[in-house]
């Protein structure tokens, strides 16, 4: 439940959005705002929030335009346009040197292995997962939209933006660290990375 903490507000947003574009916004806006408000209450550094301060900006700009242009033409785009914007937000992460996961993945390792290359080869590898997951959403619901291709075939890729790259991250971190201990024969995170 951890890892999907940051995808609250996009998943509110999805069960609201069929029914009431701007509420779902706004809704979405708001628990953004609660879930970062959590997570600098439990202490956790802002400058990793990325996924976060992304959703504030990507909801804060749909509830405006919702509202204003309830009969926008880009509703009905807005499962491609909010995968899109993750898609923007993963890649521009890593772009960053601050992988998304490197917040969710500090919550359960240790701080003595944070700046381990081991830790952070990780999180790239789990950060361009997502990123291509959503990359491949937004391209997918774009063209299921321009096309009609209807309900059914636009939740099954939404749902397979999320459950493809959360079943890697489940099982990639343990299989890379077995990797590196037959490799190198000792302690997975021994090696200390460079400042990021």
């Amino acid at each position: 439940m951890t890892f999907l903490r940051g995808f609250f507000p996009w998943i509110a947003y999805g069960a609201v959005a069929w029914a009431s574009w701007q509420w779902a916004a706004l809704l979405g806006l708001v628990i953004g705002c609660v879930v970062l408000y959590a997570d600098r209450a439990e202490g956790l550094s802002p400058s990793f929030r990325v996924l976060e301060y992304g959703s504030l900006v990507f909801f804060a700009g749909i509830t405006v335009l919702a509202f204003v242009r309830p009969d926008s033409g880009l509703r009905t785009y807005d499962g491609a346009l909010s995968s899109g914007w993750l898609a923007l937000v993963t890649w521009g992460s890593m772009a960053a040197r601050r992988p998304f996961t490197l917040a969710i993945a500090r919550r359960k390792a240790p701080p003595e292995v944070w700046r381990t290359r081991l830790f952070l080869r990780i999180n790239y590898v789990l950060s361009a997962a997502w990123a291509a997951s959503f990359t491949f959403a937004a391209a997918g619901q774009a063209l299921v939209t321009g096309h009609g291709l209807g309900l059914t075939a636009m939740i099954s890729i939404h749902l397979s933006a999320f459950v493809i790259p959360l079943r890697f991250t489940a099982s990639y971190p343990e299989r890379a660290r077995a990797r590196f201990l037959e490799k190198a024969g000792g302690h997975p995170y021994v090696q200390e990375a460079q400042p990021a």
